[in-house]
């Protein structure tokens, strides 16, 4: 396994689906995690739990990153908790929205875009001062991304728009030896992908995939600790797909 030993790793949307499983990984690893949520405190407390049970180092944070000052109050309380010492940003509260062009609305593509795109943005603004030189910073991206998948274009733009900003921030945070990169999944089994949990769904995704099962939270969060690990050290500015050997 990837070491993560004496690191201190802020994991969005921790409370469950893949960020569950990505801050239970880096805590296996020896990260202690910072374990944040949007509304979900019992679920999230339930992983900081289970992380210290294990001997692990965690704490919760409950911040709501859809409002426009939810990414400077989470860096305020990261920064209260972990001082002025930051080593692995995984960036991945996100919401999805199903919908075609002509359904969707002007308040759903807002809501998208304020929190897959501006709250990650602006949370590495507000981290920069803290993360450390070495840091790594790791965002959730998507199958969508790169490929037409169901009826997801505006969802799917806001994970293009990740692709980009993985690219800027590591050259620009590059010469800092911060390196970012992210993780595209394809179809995994949570509940942002419902449809995968139906017999229709399930035989859907397994037509484009070269690996004949769904995929778990536990498969991605391998991938993002592996990035977060100094394993990773000559990895950045890329988008790494775990989703199987999908539409190949």
């Amino acid at each position: 396994m990837a070491s993560c030993n004496g690191k201190t790793a802020l994991v969005t949307g921790a409370s469950r689906g893949i960020g569950r499983a990505a801050a239970l990984a880096l805590a296996e690893a020896g990260a202690q995690v910072l374990v944040h949520y949007g509304r979900n405190a019992e679920e999230a407390e339930a992983v900081v739990e289970r992380i210290r049970a294990a001997g692990g180092r965690a704490q919760g944070i409950g911040v709501d990153l859809a409002l426009p000052d939810g990414p400077a109050e989470l860096a305020r309380r990261v920064r209260a908790i972990a001082g002025e010492r930051l080593d692995i940003l995984v960036a991945n509260a996100g919401i999805s929205k199903s919908a075609s062009i002509e359904d969707t609305t002007i308040a759903d593509f807002d809501a998208l875009f304020a929190v897959n795109v501006r709250a990650p943005f602006f949370l590495v603004q507000q981290l920069l001062p803290i993360l450390q030189d070495g840091s790594s910073v790791i965002f959730t991206s998507s199958l969508v991304a790169h490929a037409a998948v169901g009826s997801l274009p505006a969802y799917a733009a806001t994970k293009g728009a990740i692709d980009t900003l993985v690219r800027h921030f590591a050259a620009i945070l590059g010469p800092r030896g911060i390196r970012v990169n992210a993780v595209a999944p394809g179809v995994v089994e949570t509940d942002m992908s419902s449809f995968a949990k139906t017999e229709a769904g399930r035989d859907y995704a397994l037509g484009f995939q070269a690996l004949k099962r769904i995929a778990q939270p536990d498969d991605v969060a391998g991938a993002i600790t592996f990035l977060a690990s100094d394993a990773a050290r000559w990895v950045s500015g890329d988008t790494l797909r775990v989703d199987g050997g999908s539409k190949l």
